[in-house]
């Protein structure tokens, strides 16, 4: 008994030092699945160890892997009940001396729901999508708990809603009613930096961004179960006038527009504790008043709207260092004042939202090869189109205007192009400013 005892500490002691154990696999390889709302994925690791799973959360798949093996990650079925499309990211490489933690499993489907922010009103106002149409949901508007609500963002579950009041500097937290889409309050007013004015949620759903326009800086939260607790080193400097958030779709990278400061910050996200340090070479050179940034799924290009110069910067994005490289051509000519912009879920479109005497929503098509954006066509909106989102499909466009007081709804045809949806516009509160599909 004694020496079976030594030779365990022995075994053990290997183990944790991440020394071979002779005769068997050691690394385990796993990460999250976020958005999945019923039952049928089945994932499987090197064609083999299949799991499956009936809720979103961190998993670990049993066979454990030798230092030097590959793997990869792959969807042996899709969820049915209901139908979802999973995609997986950071899903293949090599054991290096350590787990595998990263991988990142997003289900999404036809958008269920969109949230709008009626800065005015301090409302929140609510839809069921029908057909691309938006129905109210009933209880909407709800009370943003905050002054000025400006931004929202759903995290990758769909369980909750979160609104950046840039009047009361709060963020105020929602769960969402997964059947009905209504809004509970689950957090009246968590502090955030001066004048809050975009929001992002890492793919993981660990960590909730918000950027402080007036305070030049970037509040970084965990998130648990809706709960914000801020993360060590919060809030984060960075340039003049932080207008809007994108995170890449490996979530290993922030990216920051500064307004005033013509430029994009680029920040390492620290995934064990959502801590933000600043990239090599940032931050980046963008055009004047850059106000909106989107990354395409394939994390090959970034785009951004520059308000005041009348275009659209485009990048190539090096997705291992998180470097910006402008594309040839770029900036691209836009309407008057892009205000904000969005990328559809294939990365083949840009639509951005051009204010002032346009008042229109525009496509441009991106060449798959360099990212250089060619211009497609415009549809009319409202009143100065102030934000603008795509539904998880990519069948529905919806741009916000703040000075008619409601929401333009388009379908989105085989070339980009734009077309009304019947209703469309429809109704929302006083100056309404975000959006947010779910």
């Amino acid at each position: 008994m004694k020496t079976t005892a030594v030779v365990m500490v022995i075994a053990m002691g290997f183990a944790l030092s991440g020394c071979p154990v002779t005769g068997g696999t050691k690394y385990t390889v796993g990460g999250t699945v976020t958005g999945l709302s019923g039952t049928g994925l089945v994932l499987q690791i090197n064609g083999s160890d299949d799991l499956s799973f009936g809720a979103n959360g961190g998993f670990d798949f049993g066979d454990r892997l030798a230092n030097n093996d590959a793997y990869a990650v792959t969807i042996k079925a899709q969820p049915s009940n209901p139908a979802q499309t999973c995609t997986v990211r950071n899903g293949s490489g090599t054991i290096d001396k350590a787990s595998i933690t990263n991988v990142i499993v997003t289900c999404t489907q036809t958008g269920r729901f969109a949230y709008v922010a009626n800065r005015q009103s301090n409302t929140v106002s609510a839809y069921a999508i029908e057909s691309g149409a938006l129905a109210p949901i009933g209880g909407s508007p709800f009370a943003a708990n905050g002054m000025a609500p400006t931004a929202l963002a759903v995290d990758p579950n769909g369980q909750f809603l979160f609104v950046a009041n840039s009047g009361s500097s709060s963020v105020s937290v929602f769960s969402i009613d997964a059947a009905t889409g209504a809004l509970t309050t689950v957090d009246l007013s968590t502090a955030a930096g001066s004048g809050p004015d975009a929001l992002a949620v890492d793919p993981t759903d660990h960590y909730l961004f918000v950027a402080n326009l007036t305070s030049n800086n970037v509040s970084a939260y965990a998130i648990d179960n809706g709960t914000l607790t801020p993360v060590p080193g919060s809030p984060f400097n960075v340039g003049a006038e932080p207008a809007s958030l994108a995170i890449d779709p490996n979530g290993n990278f922030l990216y920051v527009t500064n307004f005033t400061g013509n430029n994009v910050t680029v920040f390492l996200i620290d995934l064990s504790n959502g801590m933000l340090s600043n990239i090599s070479g940032s931050p980046f050179a963008a055009g004047a008043g850059p106000v909106s940034i989107a990354i395409d799924p394939t994390e090959a290009f970034a785009f951004v709207a520059n308000e005041g110069a009348n275009s659209l910067s485009a990048y190539s994005l090096t997705a291992s260092t998180g470097a910006l490289t402008a594309v040839p051509g770029s900036p691209f000519a836009a309407g008057t004042n892009p205000e904000s912009l969005t990328v559809d879920p294939a990365g083949r479109y840009v639509f951005a939202a051009n204010v002032d005497a346009a008042n229109q929503v525009a496509t441009y098509a991106i060449t798959p090869s360099n990212g250089a954006l060619t211009f497609v066509s415009a549809a009319a909106a409202g009143a100065l189109p102030i934000s603008v989102a795509i539904d998880p499909s990519g069948q529905f466009v919806y741009a916000v205007n703040f000075n008619s007081n409601n929401v333009s709804a388009y379908t989105v045809d085989t070339s980009g192009a734009l077309t009304a949806v019947a209703g469309s516009p429809f109704a929302a509160g006083v100056q309404p400013h975000g959006i947010a599909i779910d």
